[in-house]
């Protein structure tokens, strides 16, 4: 794997952890302050765990199970479909068809379901904080363990996919912990269309490689260049995403639907 495709793996899988790592983090928060921290912290502890198991139980069941060409094409044109799905929230949002997500709004969401849910103890915790703070990370989480298998294994770097996701963790975390309230200042629109641009890129990449299994053999497709293809096909995606923002921000004659 070259040096640019390095970059690129840990640079995705680092937004990718950032943004789910926010959401989570305004989840656990708002349990954390009205329901108590050890139940918050035991449910994102289990959520952690789980989804530990899950990242190895399934980048070993695709080694053993998927060729490398056809993992190529499955996993490529997973990546591409996912990628499309943030693009379009993006470019909605950023055409001003879509409002940007708050979550100063989704704190005070989740303050005042957790303040209003009733008292229910179990296993000495506090079962609403616990399974909602569980819930949070683990379904915010899953997207994040989805980009570092794939990712990992077409680029056979597991180690820098895991790297780049757990450094997003990271930063999150640190800066959640130090400023005692939602991230609600993170450009997110901004970080999910970057994301939204490389699962696009590296998807379209892995996916046409692995095209190479409808030839009989399997030997992959080869791309002009090779990894130096990316930045070509990165640039064509920029170029269709901002495209399409302009002709949605364009007037429309009145009376005329969206």
């Amino acid at each position: 794997m070259s040096t640019s495709s390095g970059v690129g793996l840990v640079v995705t899988t680092l937004l990718a952890s950032a943004v789910e790592f926010v959401e989570a983090f305004t989840i656990v928060l708002a349990m954390g302050i009205t329901r108590g921290w050890r139940s918050a912290l035991a449910g994102t502890a289990l959520a952690v765990v789980s989804l530990a198991a899950i990242t190895t139980v399934a980048g070993y069941a695709l080694i053993e199970w998927f060729p490398e060409t056809l993992l190529q094409l499955v996993v490529g044109t997973l990546l591409l479909i996912f990628g499309l799905q943030w693009l379009r929230k993006a470019i909605l949002r950023s055409a001003g068809l879509k409002e940007l997500h708050d979550e100063e709004q989704a704190f005070r969401t989740e303050t005042e379901a957790a303040r209003l849910a009733g008292d229910r103890r179990r296993l000495g915790l506090d079962w609403f904080g616990f399974v909602v703070s569980f819930k949070g990370v683990f379904l915010e989480g899953l997207e994040i363990v989805f980009i570092v298998v794939t990712f990992g294994l077409n680029a056979d770097s597991m180690g820098l996919a895991v790297l780049g996701a757990v450094i997003g963790g990271v930063i999150v975390v640190v800066a959640g912990v130090l400023a005692h309230r939602p991230l609600a200042r993170v450009p997110e629109n901004t970080i999910k269309f970057a994301v939204g641009l490389l699962l696009s890129t590296f998807g379209t990449f892995w996916a046409v490689e692995g095209l190479g299994v409808f030839a009989g053999r399997q030997a992959s497709i080869v791309w002009p260049g090779e990894d130096l293809a990316l930045p070509a096909i990165l640039t064509v995606w920029c170029a269709m995403s901002w495209l399409t923002v302009m002709l949605l921000r364009a007037p429309r004659p009145a009376g005329s639907e969206a």
